[in-house]
């Protein structure tokens, strides 16, 4: 590894516009908490929410209107009324944003009156907000309001001043699937728009500030690389000896074939995979300790051609090397949250500020035929231990004063879950958190009982195509039934479950699109699921199907690779449906699933052209979820996470015979359980239950309570432990895991 030699001068960490609005992207905040365990200094900045924060506000939608009225366009009707309405729209952005960034809550019941702010195109698709949001959701239903608010104004910059604004994204159609760079440095050519003007200002009084050596700009999605291409194109302007490096998750998927040179008009270098060890071998390289030679995973322009320079001897940091995520710098207190699709799952992830985490570096299963398998982000699996993890939690509450947590894993191993949300409550952290998962049949009720325990408030996986066919052919390892149980463990535990859906995926069939639909509607109608959302199948350059796609009997449309970006592969199914058709159908009727209603409407009722019938039985979903839980004891150990019980000697008779119980009763937060057992049996179970709790051991297998119960001279152990009184006490925190 290479040894660090601080840079004289910061290096610079920028997010350029646009990610999220409630939260930052935690790639800066992942590099400088690794800078900081190497003295490296580093100033970071997300200039998606200080673009925001600039325009939406009083005095920056003054300057919009004036600039608007002296263009002297021809304005669409939509646009014409947003023009009239200018004075409300000016009188009421600070409120409207200081309500989504949680600083003027009791303003949620003007914004629901719909009388308070003004209205255009975007209300037109509005829904019954009551039905969408209940009678208990009056901050939500404001927050979706003042978002549609937000989106008309986003709608007139695009109509009159910057035609690529995007809310959440910037000029994303410029850089999805750009293979060629021609149209996107064309539009580099061309004076700066709206939005460069407000984004330039910004990036100029913050590089006079730091006065950085190193400008790292985080690329993690196409909206965002406009954007930082010109923050490179002005850097190089205007600060020419100031060197400019880009990476992120569109530089790890997209550039990993980069040919053409005038992408270094903009950037210097361009890192791939992990940044932490490329970027401490490039600002050595900077500061003249390193040959160019030793620079690892880095595009660079040598003797006027792109070259990738890989030092294979240098080897990556291990995660628990990595340093806490240091969100620093950021104005945490000024993030948004706004909710732009009624959706629980995509409301979590925009709304309120979540500290962002990672469990493992890479995915354990690592085998999904759709998925970037093959590159290092995913194939490379190394996970934390939960002692670190929680550490780390620790640090970011006392750094941030929040307390939500969001883990952004692939998949997070359930073994690990397990293992966090033992040590949370061990610490008795009060936290809230979720993550991403695979619906693995470990995770049992109990293991759903202790997550929930631990702060664990929703979980996401993919479900992907809903048929047993084509889950197999995606080698996702689980099963429809499978996955119906685990949701409901899931559910039952009060834990939210968002599905991950896809159609058109190879070969996939008229039949299958509407069976899988059914088996959605019955998930939905079961109660064990209460979030998903369609996707469209998109067949990548480095998953299994885009490196053989004659194995999944479909067609690349062209073999040729660009000079820029290769992710997204155009193809043909010849074999399968004609999947586009189908997605506004499938997408309506899942919308009302999720709020409960047209469970009972025909499918073909969603589609305007002819569909078959399903052919899923209509109990499928039930059957699956009433099939009883098998668990292996020998693979298992106990734990208690209850508090300890109360109990009495009580006297029993019938028919003439007396005898004795211990009754035992167990308070949890919101109910209180009652058993009665033998004495001496109560006698014994009172002294394995501290044995048993987290607090002191990590728990004891099945054999390790049988033995201590024989030592007891007690016997009928299996009769005893295995019997109602038992079972009855998971939800008082007698655990199997």
């Amino acid at each position: 590894m290479s040894k660090q030699i601080s840079l004289s001068a910061p290096v610079l960490l920028i997010t350029p516009p646009f990610t999220q609005l409630n939260t930052p992207y935690p790639a800066t905040a992942y590099l400088k908490g690794f800078f900081n365990t190497k003295n490296i200094q580093t100033v970071q900045a997300d200039f998606g929410i200080e673009v925001i924060l600039a325009l939406f506000n009083q005095d920056g939608l003054k300057h919009l209107f004036e600039t608007i009225e002296k263009k002297e366009l021809t304005l669409s009707e939509n646009a014409t009324r947003i023009i009239a309405l200018k004075d409300r729209y000016i009188y009421t952005i600070d409120q409207v944003v200081q309500f989504l960034q949680g600083k003027q809550n009791t303003l949620a019941h003007s914004i629901c009156t719909r009388k308070f702010l003004p209205e255009a195109n975007r209300f037109n698709q509005i829904d019954d907000l009551k039905w969408a949001f209940g009678s208990m959701g009056k901050q939500d239903m404001a927050k979706h309001i003042a978002t549609l608010y937000l989106e008309d104004l986003s709608d007139l910059i695009q109509e009159t001043v910057d035609e690529h604004f995007g809310f959440s994204r910037y000029a994303e159609a410029l850089g999805r699937s750009a293979n060629q760079f021609d149209e996107l440095y064309e539009s580099l050519q061309q004076p700066y728009t709206y939005i460069d003007e407000i984004l330039i200002q910004i990036l100029s009084k913050r590089m006079e500030d730091v006065q950085p050596k190193l400008v790292c700009s985080s690329v993690p999605f196409p909206g965002n690389l406009y954007t930082s291409l010109r923050c490179g194109q002005w850097i190089k302007k205007h600060y020419p000896s100031i060197k400019v490096a880009m990476g992120g998750g569109f530089a790890n998927t997209e550039l990993r074939s980069l040919k053409d040179k005038r992408v270094f008009e903009f950037y210097d270098f361009i890192t791939l995979d992990d940044g932490e060890a490329p970027l401490e071998v490039l600002i050595n390289y900077i500061n003249g300790k390193e040959k160019l030679e030793n620079l690892k995973r880095c595009f660079a322009l040598t003797n006027g051609e792109v070259t990738y320079i890989n030092n294979s001897s240098c080897a990556d940091y291990k995660q628990g090397q990595v340093g806490t995520p240091d969100y620093s710098g950021l104005l945490l207190e000024e993030y948004i949250s706004a909710i732009e699709v009624i959706n629980p799952m995509h409301s979590l992830w925009s709304d309120g500020r979540w500290n962002k985490l990672t469990m493992a570096h890479g995915c354990y299963w690592g085998k999904c035929t759709f998925c970037d398998i093959s590159l290092d982000y995913i194939k490379n699996y190394e996970p934390l231990t939960a002692g670190i993890l929680v550490d780390r939690m620790e640090e970011l509450i006392a750094a941030t004063g929040e307390r939500g947590f969001h883990f952004v894993d692939e998949a997070a191993p359930p073994s690990l879950m397990k293992a966090l949300a033992i040590e949370i409550i061990k610490r008795k952290l009060v936290v809230s958190w979720w993550a991403n998962v695979r619906f693995e049949k470990s995770f049992t009720q109990d293991l759903c009982i202790l997550l929930r325990a631990s702060g664990c408030i929703a979980v996401s996986g993919g479900l992907e195509v809903a048929s047993d066919r084509l889950l197999e052919l995606i080698q996702k390892g689980i099963t429809i039934a499978q996955v119906a149980r685990v949701s409901k463990n899931f559910s039952e535990s009060g834990i939210m479950v968002h599905a991950y859906l896809m159609y058109g995926f190879p070969t996939q069939t008229v039949q299958e699109t509407i069976d899988s639909l059914e088996m959605v509607r019955q998930m939905f109608e079961t109660g064990v699921l209460q979030s998903a959302f369609w996707h469209l199948f998109t067949m990548t350059a480095h998953s299994p199907i885009g490196l053989d796609p004659a194995a999944y009997k479909v067609k690349k449309q062209t073999e040729e690779l660009g000079t820029f970006a290769n992710n997204d592969i155009q193809h043909e199914d010849p074999t399968g449906a004609n999947h586009e058709l189908f997605g506004y159908g499938l997408k309506k009727a899942l919308f009302n699933y999720m709020h409960g209603t047209c469970l009972d409407f025909p499918l073909h009722k969603w589609f305007d052209f002819k569909t078959p019938n399903t052919t899923i039985p209509k109990d499928y979903i039930q059957k699956a979820i009433l099939e009883p839980e098998l668990i292996s004891s020998t693979h298992y150990k106990t734990i208690w996470i209850g508090t300890m019980p109360t109990y009495q000697l009580i006297q029993k008779s019938k028919k003439g015979n007396k005898w004795e119980e211990m009754q035992l009763q167990f308070q949890a937060n919101n109910a209180s359980f009652n058993i009665s057992i033998d004495p001496k049996q109560a006698d014994w179970f009172l002294q394995i239950l501290p044995q048993l709790s987290v607090d002191s051991s990590n728990g004891l297998t099945i054999a390790e309570i049988k033995a201590s119960y024989q030592a007891a001279g007690l016997e009928g152990f299996e009769l005893f432990w295995d019997n109602k009184p038992i079972n009855t006490l998971s939800k008082a925190g007698l655990l199997r895991v």
